[in-house]
């Protein structure tokens, strides 16, 4: 079993649709500080949340901010101490915007004072590029609680197109319909 398949594990909240309110759905999960198991999570959930929300060509650059959001908790947050965890929230509402909150156990940073990575005296850094990306990529990025937590939204670009059950390809451990995988929550 994989490390973040014994993830948090809340139970589900549901909550009869009113006019007002939108399905919402809301995934949280809990993955020790190791490189090596960013590529397999984000692979997953980004399989999950294009289920859930169809595609809209954001995929991409949901699923590239989320990797390096992710990869800087666990290298620059939690310095890949495999004591320390990230804690990611993901929620998809009906209309296609993800909100991403990635939380590290690490004691923070000023995202001011990061380098801005197109100046000409960076330019040839093999670093410092991972928050200008996330920045780039989605339409919001704040960092919240002294830099340990990284909050993200993305709305869709043009109204998402559902994936048939054909393209979606074989059932994820992260399945939507797991009870012990997420926080399903319908407004």
């Amino acid at each position: 079993m994989r490390e973040f398949d014994r993830a948090q594990r809340p139970g589900i909240a549901h909550r009869p649709p009113t006019p007002s309110c939108a399905a919402f759905v809301k995934f949280k999960y809990s993955l020790p500080s190791d490189l090596a198991m960013v590529s397999s999570f984000v692979d997953e959930v980004t399989r999950v949340t294009t289920r859930l929300r169809g595609t809209d060509d954001s995929e991409l650059d949901i699923e590239i901010a989320l990797r390096e959001a992710i990869s800087n908790a666990v290298i620059h947050g939690n310095r890949e101490d495999p004591h320390k965890r990230v804690y990611v929230t993901i929620g998809c509402s009906a209309d296609g915007e993800v909100s991403i909150t990635v939380r590290d156990e690490g004691a923070g940073f000023d995202s001011d004072s990061i380098a801005d990575p197109t100046a000409p005296e960076n330019l040839t850094s093999t670093h410092g590029r991972g928050i200008y990306m996330m920045r780039a990529l989605m339409d919001e990025v704040s960092f919240e609680e002294g830099g340990t937590v990284v909050y993200m939204r993305k709305k869709p670009i043009s109204p998402c197109t559902p994936v048939s059950s054909a393209a979606r390809g074989p059932s994820s451990s992260l399945d939507p319909s797991s009870p012990t995988r997420l926080l399903l929550n319908l407004q």
